[in-house]
């Protein structure tokens, strides 16, 4: 049998047929990820934007001797590599001539609530009472629901996976209609649909792969909770891995209100005898009391009566749950679901009312569509992700924006890595402090020239952002800068406030050109609407700073109009950063200070996409400039020219526009 081919010689194949070329970066970031699995090295490696850093780490993980699993923030990136970036690169291996035994095996692995379930579908959504009904819910919500399970059934025809994002535009109530989550599941051997089951077809797909593409959010559960999601594998490259804490903690948290606990007691009448479901209703109504005496906000101590409240509902449902009858082989499904759904209260009742030290506890603002609601969350996440992931599997961390401050100390300590610990040069590994395996920091730059292609405006002239929304000073710089422009403006703000009264100026006083503001119609068709005009602005808030790529004309100006500091008032975070302040350490610069460079550099990144567009990022807050942490924010972002005057950033767009 010919030798299996190096990772240089089978990047080379790939990207040569794929219709490319080899970037130095990319080699070098391969070479580097090969090394990081075969010398079971943690790595962060920062790769630009146009770098092609998917095949760059896709490539190592073909060729590795055991499971890799691929883990990503956003389904855009985990579309690209599904559905674009792998089967082009299992069809180059195949036909390259370059010999060896290559294992091009992939799937793809989700949460169970991202599938179909045919169960559901097939026998009906259990009413309040907790029977299973199957009758369609009237309306649109029934007319969307029959086009759900329309497209499920064709899905089983069609061998398709019966995932969520392949389905017919809907939301997420109507999904919930067809689908459960792991609680709620009957378990394949109960199932009486169990061998079609989409997700169990997906987990089978799984174990006979050797790579796995998955979420963030799924590898949490998996590593960190311990909950058994992923088939054994040994090395894991987290993709956007600025975004990991984030996930993480998302995945969690957890929520619990009145309604909640009183729909789980109604579903549980029916399956019990005694008087354990009417005990806890009684315990509902007695945390709808609370939560109405209580403040939104943090609780740094819980209030008496909460805390009593959340005790009552804890005992409550555990009383409920061992109440129900065991379960037989014919399980009943309604059975199931609703003992499922009061598990799921007396686990998050237990957490919240266990008052740790570990956790944060607070409650958000009611809503008209949404009550108040009791939130938990874990203050850190860098201790389970050292302790459940890094000392067990070989990690690769990868990002256009993991160096913030100019180095990878502040991503890494986030995510549970030790300066101790770091592998500086070519030096051999230091000795384990710990558990946790050794690792390196590596930056393989970017294809784009900043210094040529971009410009860094701050606007040092304006007054600070303050709270009363933007001063009669920003409204005309925005104006100004957007006339220069010509549109091709993308708008990126702390609010939609704001980002709607920077639309409606543009409007009045530019009235010749299209101004969008998020909120006027669905993302998707705003983006269109923007690349399709290039005499046009996109106003709008943080789904907008990452993750939209428009290249080319469409966008030569970024605007930003505050620093994006997380609102004093952020519970979780506001808890961090006085946990940092007394660790010893500085809570603003290690919390409010990394969130805001993350987010800057995101937002930044919007501007160059390839390797012919030109443009300015304009910063309309002075801190940038004139604050002692601006040299830090500066240093997270790409190494654009640098200028505080607006009259030499106006004559650059105007000529950027005459150019077009």
């Amino acid at each position: 049998m010919p030798d299996a081919p190096t990772v240089t010689e089978l990047l080379a194949t790939a990207v040569a047929a794929l219709g490319g070329q080899e970037r130095p970066g990319q080699v070098q970031m391969a070479e580097a990820v090969t090394h990081a699995m075969e010398q079971e090295e943690h790595l962060l490696v920062q790769a630009g934007t146009g770098t092609g850093k998917s095949l760059a780490y896709l490539v190592p993980s073909l060729l590795h001797k055991d499971r890799v699993v691929v883990a990503t923030a956003t389904l855009a990136l985990q579309h690209q590599l599904v559905e674009r970036d792998l089967p082009r690169l299992v069809e180059a291996v195949k036909a390259a001539p370059i010999g060896g035994d290559v294992d091009t095996s992939y799937a793809v692995l989700k949460g169970r609530s991202n599938y179909a379930c045919l169960h559901r579908i097939r026998e009906g959504v259990p009413d309040e009472q907790g029977a299973l009904e199957v009758v369609l819910p009237e309306g649109s919500l029934g007319k969307k629901v029959l086009e759900l399970r329309t497209w499920a059934e064709a899905e089983v025809e069609g061998k398709g996976s019966g995932e969520r994002d392949r389905a017919p535009r809907h939301t997420d109530r109507e999904w919930r209609q067809v689908s459960v989550n792991h609680r709620e599941c009957l378990g394949a051997a109960k199932c009486p649909f169990g061998q079609e089951c989409f997700a169990e077809v997906a987990k089978e797909k799984a174990h006979r792969s050797h790579l796995i593409v998955t979420n963030h959010s799924l590898l949490a559960i998996d590593a960190i909770e311990s909950v058994p999601m992923i088939p054994d594998y040994d090395v894991v490259v987290i993709d956007e891995a600025h975004e990991l804490t984030t996930r993480v903690t998302q995945a969690a948290t957890d929520e619990l209100w009145a309604a909640e606990v009183e729909r789980a007691a109604r579903r549980s009448q029916r399956h019990i005898e005694g008087d354990q479901a009417n005990d806890l209703a009684d315990a509902a109504d007695a945390l709808r009391d609370a939560i109405a005496e209580a403040s939104p906000g943090r609780f740094d101590r819980i209030p008496e009566e909460l805390s009593d409240a959340l005790v009552l509902v804890r005992d409550a449902a555990r009383a409920c749950v061992s109440a129900y009858p065991k379960a037989g082989e014919d399980a009943d499904a309604g059975l199931t679901q609703a003992k499922g759904a009061v598990q799921e209260v007396f686990a998050t009742a237990e957490r919240m009312a266990a008052d740790l030290d570990s956790d944060v506890l607070w409650m958000s603002e009611g809503t008209e569509r949404m009550p108040p609601r009791l939130c938990v969350a874990p203050l850190q996440v860098w201790g389970p992700m050292r302790d459940r992931l890094l000392t067990d599997k070989t990690v690769v961390f990868t990002s256009a924006t993991l160096m913030l401050g100019g180095d990878f100390a502040t991503v890494a300590t986030s995510v549970g890595l030790k300066p101790s610990e770091r592998v500086l040069g070519s030096d051999a590994a230091p000795a384990p402090s710990g558990d946790a395996m050794p690792w390196r920091g590596l930056d393989v730059g970017s294809p784009f020239d900043y210094g040529r292609q971009a410009i860094l405006y701050v606007a040092k002239h304006l007054p600070p952002p303050g709270r009363d929304g933007m001063s009669s000073a920003m409204v005309d710089e925005i104006v100004e800068l957007v006339d220069a422009a010509e549109g091709r403006t993308l708008g990126l703000f702390s609010s939609r406030r704001a980002a709607e009264a920077a639309a409606e100026a543009v409007r009045e006083r530019l009235p010749h050109l299209t101004t969008l503001a998020q909120g006027d119609a669905q993302l998707p068709e705003l983006a269109a609407q923007f690349v399709g005009d290039p005499h046009t602005c996109l106003f709008g808030t943080l789904s907008l700073w990452q993750g939209l790529d428009v290249p080319g004309d469409t966008c030569q100006l970024v605007l930003i109009d505050r620093i994006p500091f997380p609102r004093p008032d952020d519970p979780l975070l506001s808890a961090r950063q006085k946990a940092a302040d007394q660790a010893g350490g500085n809570g603003f610069m290690q919390v409010a200070a990394t969130h805001a460079a993350l987010l800057l550099a995101q937002g930044s990144g919007r501007l160059i996409r390839t390797s012919t567009d030109r443009g300015v990022v304009a910063v309309l807050d002075p801190r940038l400039a004139t604050a002692r942490y601006g040299s830090f924010l500066r240093a997270s972002l790409p190494p654009m020219w640098t200028t505080t005057d607006p009259a030499v950033v106006r004559q650059a767009l105007k000529r950027l526009s005459a150019d077009r």
